[in-house]
C-alpha cells in the first residue's frame, strides 16, 4: 500500500470514530503533563477514545522531540493518537506535518488555543487568533500538505467571544476533519465562564465534527455540555488529571449506568502509581516532588479539604513529606467526586 492510499485510509478511519453512535472522548494535550507515562495511567482506568500529544513546537530548523514522539511510537493505550503542532512558520509546519504522518498518527492537529503568554506573544497558539489572514493562509498550506486527517484546536477568540463569527468563516473554508473548541477566549484563560453557545454555533455552522472543551469535570457536566452544544465529542484535560476515572464515569452515565466514584484509598493508589510513572529516578528527590506538585495542583481542587491539602502539599520538599500529606487526606474509604468546590456546589 503506498503512502497516499494509507493516509486516505487513516482519514476515513478517523471520520469513522465520530460515527460510532456515542460521543468521542479525548484526552487534551497539556505540555509536560499528558505525556507517555500519563497516557499509561489513563489507559489502565478506562482511558480516552482519542489521545492528543503534547504540542510539537515547530520552528524553521525544528525536528520533532523524541520524548514526544514516543507517545506515538510506543502508544500504550490501544487507541488512536493525534500529533499536535504549534507554530506559525508555514513551510516548517508543512514539513513537520509530513514527517509526523510517517508515524502511526490518526491526525495532525494545529494548536490555536494555548493561552500561555510565552507562546501567544510570539504569534503562536492562541496568539494567532489576532491574525485571521495568517490563520487562513496557514490552514490552506497545511490542508495541502497533510494527506490524512487534519484537525484544529481553538479558543473562541483572543479578547472577545464575538471574534468567533469570523473565525468560523475561516475554518469553514479548509475541509477540516475535526474542530475542537475550548469555549473561552485567550484572555479568559481558565476563568469560570465557558461559552457553550459558541461551541453550539460551531456545531451548526461547520460540516465537520466538533468537540467541546473547557471545564468538563464529571459525568454530570459532560452530559450537560453535550446537551447544550450538540457536540460530537468531548475533550478533557485538567478534569482527567484530577480524576483519571472520568472517561469511564462518563461512558457509564451516558449508557444509563451508575457512575462509580473512587474511594480515598483508590485515589491514593493513583498518586503512588503516578509518582512511579512520571518521576525519573535519576533526578534528585526534590525535583521529583516538584514535578508531582504540577499534578497535585489539579488533584487538590477535588479534595474534601482542598485548601488544606494544597497548602500542605505545596510546602513539601521530600518524598516522605509528600506522601505523608497525601495519606493524611486520602487514607479512607469514602467516595470522592473529585470535582472543584464551585462545580460541586453548582450541582447541589
Amino acid at each position: 500500500m503506498d503512502q497516499v492510499e494509507d493516509l486516505s485510509g487513516r482519514r476515513e478511519a478517523f471520520a469513522g470514530l465520530f460515527h460510532g453512535g456515542r460521543p468521542v472522548l479525548s484526552l487534551a494535550p497539556m505540555q509536560d503533563i499528558t505525556d507517555l507515562p500519563f497516557w499509561r495511567l489513563m489507559a489502565r482506568r478506562g482511558g480516552a477514545d482519542l489521545y492528543f500529544t503534547e504540542y510539537f513546537r515547530v520552528t524553521p530548523d525544528y525536528r520533532p522531540e523524541k520524548s514526544i514522539l514516543r507517545s506515538i511510537t510506543e502508544n500504550p493505550t490501544g487507541r488512536p493518537a493525534v500529533a499536535q503542532m504549534i507554530g506559525n512558520d508555514m513551510e516548517a509546519m508543512a514539513r513537520v506535518a509530513r514527517e509526523l504522518e510517517r508515524h502511526d498518527v490518526a491526525a495532525i492537529d494545529l494548536n490555536l488555543g494555548c493561552p500561555a503568554p510565552v507562546v501567544y506573544r510570539k504569534c503562536a497558539g492562541g496568539g494567532l487568533l489576532r491574525d485571521l489572514p495568517r490563520i487562513d493562509a496557514l490552514l490552506a498550506r497545511l490542508r495541502e500538505a497533510i494527506g490524512g486527517a487534519f484537525t484544529v484546536k481553538t479558543r473562541v477568540g483572543f479578547e472577545s467571544a464575538g471574534e468567533f463569527d469570523a473565525l468560523l468563516e475561516v475554518f469553514s473554508r479548509h475541509s477540516l476533519d475535526l474542530l475542537t473548541v475550548h469555549g473561552r477566549t485567550v484572555a479568559e484563560k481558565y476563568g469560570p465562564k465557558v461559552h457553550h453557545d459558541r461551541i453550539a454555533q460551531a456545531v451548526r455552522r461547520l460540516g465537520c465534527p466538533v468537540q467541546a472543551n473547557g471545564s468538563i469535570v464529571s459525568a454530570r457536566s459532560a452530559r450537560e455540555v453535550l446537551e447544550s452544544t450538540g457536540a460530537a465529542g468531548l475533550m478533557i484535560g485538567r478534569g482527567a488529571i484530577r480524576n483519571p476515572w472520568v472517561f469511564s464515569q462518563i461512558r457509564d452515565d451516558l449508557a444509563g449506568r451508575v457512575a462509580v466514584l473512587p474511594t480515598g484509598r483508590e485515589v491514593l493508589a493513583y498518586v503512588n502509581e503516578l509518582y512511579g510513572e512520571v518521576c525519573q529516578p535519576e533526578f534528585p528527590e526534590r525535583m521529583q516532588v516538584q514535578k508531582m506538585k504540577k499534578y497535585m495542583n489539579f488533584l487538590g481542587e477535588g479534595m474534601e479539604d482542598a485548601a488544606g491539602f494544597l497548602h500542605e502539599i505545596r510546602r513539601c520538599d521530600t518524598r516522605v513529606d509528600f506522601f505523608a500529606v497525601c495519606t493524611r487526606h486520602l487514607d479512607h474509604d469514602r467516595p470522592l467526586a473529585l470535582e472543584p468546590m464551585e462545580t460541586r456546589l453548582a450541582g447541589e
